[in-house]
């Protein structure tokens, strides 16, 4: 069957605030989903979309799949789960930069060492949006919220760090407004064999209007980020006349045409490096000295955890003595109680 994204919209009143750059997350995904199922053969039956809590943890409602409203932080735990008891599925699993990177921060870092094979959209507002403004793991230094009325003396994570630090085989990243590459990272976050890490920049218009407006307004949005695609040139800028160059180990940025600097002359991105040297520096660029770095920036592959799991039990079926329950009850070390 040839799904169309109005295949993938529930029936339920989109209940964001207006203006919520969750609502450009959730049509990127109702316009992905077709493409992953054609090109995957999946049906509609095979994804499921679960959340934690969180004003983005809303999205399974929706969705016009199979899906799971879990509790705050447990939403990797359950996604785990799902994947390892139904290897068939295709799990996708959206949280907010508090529900994963704080109370859910142990099971995410876990997930993705392991390599489990979901998809995790994390949208990233910088603030707790539901229970009204307080600062989050990834709000910035200073930053005045409800519960930091002087400014957070806490310096924020930067998720892409995280991912690499844990291992990670996939990590994307992008603004809300940015559909077509919206819709370009799910579809590769979807054909990646493994855990993936998509982050979305996200705008909470009520409690953090504005938090990335410094890269994201129009206006200056390509002279201020890098769209990353895989052995491209790294060319930016709104007249594609800046790039990136590698002088002395660290990422340096240039003017195409001056000094005999030509396209042909810039870095070319590898997201397949097993080395994550560069990809560290490309997600650790900010603005103002360098463009904040958009697209998949790692794409690696590793054998995952439910593959391994799924080989274990085959090895051990076919090796073990034990054929039935009873054996099991009378194996190992066992006493007669008289």
């Amino acid at each position: 069957m040839k799904y169309t994204a109005q295949d993938f919209k529930s029936n339920q009143e989109v209940r964001w605030c207006p203006g919520c750059g969750d609502h450009a997350v959730l049509a990127a995904i109702h316009r992905a989903l077709p493409q992953v199922c054609e090109t995957r053969g999946y049906s509609k039956e095979r994804l499921v979309f679960i959340s934690g809590i969180g004003c983005s943890s809303r999205l399974p409602y929706y969705m016009d799949t199979f899906g799971f409203h879990s509790i705050h932080g447990r939403a990797t735990a359950i996604s785990t789960g799902v994947k390892v008891a139904n290897p068939e599925l295709s799990v996708w699993q959206a949280c907010g930069d508090g529900d994963a990177l704080a109370i859910g921060g142990n099971h995410f870092i876990h997930a993705i060492r392991r390599n489990i094979d979901i998809n995790i959209i994390l949208f990233n507002n910088q603030i707790y949006g539901l229970t009204k403004g307080q600062y989050s793991p990834t709000s910035k230094l200073g930053q005045i919220t409800k519960t930091s009325p002087y400014g957070t003396v806490e310096n924020p994570f930067t998720p892409g760090s995280l991912v690499l630090g844990a291992r990670g085989t996939f990590f994307a990243r992008s603004l809300d407004s940015e559909l077509a590459l919206n819709q370009e990272i799910f579809i590769a976050a979807a054909a990646h064999d493994g855990c993936s890490v998509c982050e979305m920049l996200t705008n909470c218009v009520i409690f953090n209007d504005g938090a990335h407006n410094t890269i994201a307004d129009r206006a200056y949005r390509a002279d201020r980020t890098i769209i990353l695609r895989h052995g491209e040139p790294m060319v930016f800028g709104k007249d594609k006349d800046k790039g990136l160059i590698l002088e002395h180990g660290k990422l340096k940025v240039v003017q195409i045409g001056e000094n005999g600097i030509t396209v042909d002359k810039l870095l070319v991105h590898d997201a397949h490096a097993e080395d994550p040297a560069i990809q560290n520096q490309l997600i650790n660029m900010k603005y103002p000295d360098y463009p904040v770095a958009l697209g998949v920036i790692r794409q690696v592959n590793e054998p995952t955890y439910d593959d391994r799991v799924r080989d274990q039990l085959t090895q051990v079926k076919e090796s073990s003595p034990i054929t039935c329950m009873d054996e099991l009850l009378h194996s190992g070390a066992t006493w007669t109680v008289e």
